[in-house]
């Protein structure tokens, strides 16, 4: 349980200690400052602490908002200061410095003073309308309660479970009614984790009934896709509403956002197998496709997270643009996010075909890819920035080289430093069209892929021979991406035998994994993955390697079996050493705020 102090003289019919009790708090008084300090001392380092002003008036959500987020070490609102373990030591000499200059008698505003003396960041939530004071006198004490009466904290609490930034069909189809279901949730004591695994478990309902290949199975599908979407939104509003952040928690809705839409298209597969019509090969390239437009928009973010001089006149049009109010809507539906491309997905699952439903996500896909990369290329070459060495890294990382391409890096970084700044990405996309052309336009078991596969190992490393801080380097990892997943769709789609193309999607669904996983990683900023992980399952380079020579010296039923067996080892590989992360990591939790997935 954590602790809660109170300090300053009572005042008769506060409901402050009720309310502090009711957020999980073990209340106890301290008479003046000197009483204050040892009741902290005592209080077991393992446990939340807050020192709260006695007169604090304000809003039940005020206090939830400042004395019990578990993403911030040190929060405060006024009146109220907290503390997680790891920032007790900085609250404790804040309370020390403020008892040598104020001495051992009755402190006023302590919990204020305290905020001013602590020598590192201390979160301040924005409550907006929600009061949250510590009256001066009895009139003004009168004055703030008035002010708490004519606000409804709840109504704002439901509002903000809601995220600040959403898709138009989640915004007006699904929230609206979702935070009532994520109400509903939290008082019943279920955690957004169980609601995640709850979408997850319909979406697999769902991909079951696609593949069942029956019309009653597809309408089916399409209504569950949806509902698993609704709990998919409730997770989060879940998390908002009780402030139930977590590392785990963060991690789950990530990737099971992307587990639950790639069994959706396998399933869309099976179904459509079961009436005659192969569509992996579309279901793969639609796995390839979203994949690599996730890629875009995770390097264009992390090369621009805290570049400098960061001014460009596109991304002066776009805030113009924001300023109007249906551009705004238009251009956050055409990107196709999540909302909207599942409610397609379920819609044409419905009532058409899976082989109409991937050619309208493919196109659909491929335009948003292409406005949104577009968009993006033109912000870049426009705006003058200087990217850090963070950045860098966070490219490098993202790129996910093995072996092969670091050591070709090392051999090749003099000859790297004298070519022009957009060289990288022109030199990863010169080797990724070798590999796939010479694997799309030969015959299946040739040598040629082979060679096409070590002219990509080459430009790969001089790729990444030198730090990626030109204007265009973000754009390296998502070739690399399309390099390798396309390499694998066409060998498989070339092998002509049946389960080939499951088994590469087997293939890209575990590869895919381990990228979207260095990405969340990155994000909570706990490092990438491990170097020996990367080494294990070959970095892009080797794979694609690995799969042409497989190609070459297989036959095509055996290179089917291949296919299967290195699947099933690389998704062991990292989804053991994933789930052991991020099931014992430390990182903080991830709330991510920014662009629909």
């Amino acid at each position: 349980m954590s602790t809660a102090i109170l300090t300053g003289q009572p005042v008769p019919g506060s409901s402050i200690e009720s309310e502090l009790r009711s957020l999980g708090f073990d209340v106890r008084a301290a008479a003046d400052a000197a009483e204050a300090e040892s009741l902290l001392a005592r209080v077991p380092s393992g446990e939340r602490v807050a020192v709260v002003d006695a007169r604090f008036v304000g809003h039940a959500h005020a206090l939830r908002l400042g004395l019990t987020d578990p993403r911030f070490p040190l929060a405060a609102i006024p009146g109220a200061v907290t503390a997680q373990p790891a920032a007790r030591q900085a609250l404790t000499r804040a309370l020390a410095r403020e008892n040598s200059a104020a001495g051992t008698t009755l402190v006023d505003s302590l919990a204020d003073r305290i905020v001013e003396a602590l020598d590192t960041e201390v979160h301040r939530p924005e409550l907006g309308s929600l009061v949250a004071t510590v009256p001066a006198d009895p009139q003004a004490r009168n004055e703030a309660r008035q002010a708490v009466a004519a606000v409804d904290d709840e109504a704002i609490r439901l509002k903000s479970a809601v995220k600040a930034r959403d898709g138009f069909f989640t915004t007006f189809f699904i929230s609206p009614y979702s935070r009532y279901i994520a109400r509903w949730c939290a008082r019943r004591g279920l955690t957004p984790n169980q609601v995640t695994t709850a979408s997850l478990l319909t979406a697999l309902i769902a991909a079951g009934c696609a593949a069942t290949g029956t019309r009653g199975g597809f309408v089916a599908a399409g209504v569950l896709l949806l509902f698993s979407f609704v709990l998919d939104c409730t997770d989060g509003q879940l998390a908002r509403y009780s402030l139930q952040y977590s590392t785990l928690g963060a991690w789950l809705d990530a990737t099971f956002d992307r587990a639950k839409e790639y069994a959706y298209y396998a399933g869309l597969a099976l179904g459509a197998a079961r009436g005659g019509d192969d569509v992996w090969a579309l279901a793969l390239g639609a796995m390839v496709l979203q994949t690599c437009r996730h890629v875009v928009d995770f390097s264009f973010n992390e090369a621009n997270h805290d570049a400098t001089a960061n001014t460009s006149p596109t991304a002066a049009l776009s805030d113009k643009l924001d300023s109007v109010g249906w551009t705004v809507w238009v251009r956050r539906m055409i990107v196709l996010p999540i909302g909207e491309r599942w409610a397609m997905i379920a819609v044409l699952t419905a009532f058409t075909t899976p082989r109409i439903t991937f050619y309208a996500l493919l196109i659909g896909c491929a335009f948003a890819a292409t406005y949104t990369t577009a968009g993006r290329v033109l912000r870049s070459v426009t705006r003058r920035a200087r990217r850090t060495d963070r950045a860098a890294r966070a490219l490098a990382d993202l790129a996910d080289s093995g072996p092969l391409a670091e050591g070709l890096a090392r051999a090749m970084k003099n000859v790297a430093s004298r070519l022009p700044g957009f060289a990288a990405p022109a030199v990863a996309l010169l080797g990724g069209l070798a590999v796939i052309a010479t694997a799309a336009f030969t015959d299946f078991g040739g040598p040629l892929p082979v060679v096409g596969a070590l002219v990509y190992a080459v430009t790969s490393g001089l790729a990444v021979a030198r730090p990626l801080k030109g204007p265009l380097d973000w754009l390296v990892p998502p070739v690399f991406r399309a390099a390798e997943y396309g390499t694998v769709l066409v060998l498989a789609a070339r092998a002509e035998v049946n389960g080939a193309l499951p088994a590469a999607f087997g293939l890209v669904a575990a590869v895919a994994y381990h990228h979207y996983d260095t990405v969340y990683r990155i994000r909570g900023n706990a490092g990438a993955s491990p170097a020996w992980l990367v080494r294990a399952v070959g970095g892009h380079e080797g794979r694609t390697l690995l799969v042409t020579v497989l190609a070459a010296v297989l036959t095509a039923s055996q290179f089917q079996a291949a296919l299967t067996v290195l699947a099933v080892a690389v998704a062991l590989v990292v989804l053991v050493e994933s789930i052991r992360f991020w099931v014992s990591a430390g990182a903080p939790a991830v709330h991510d705020e920014g662009e629909p997935a």
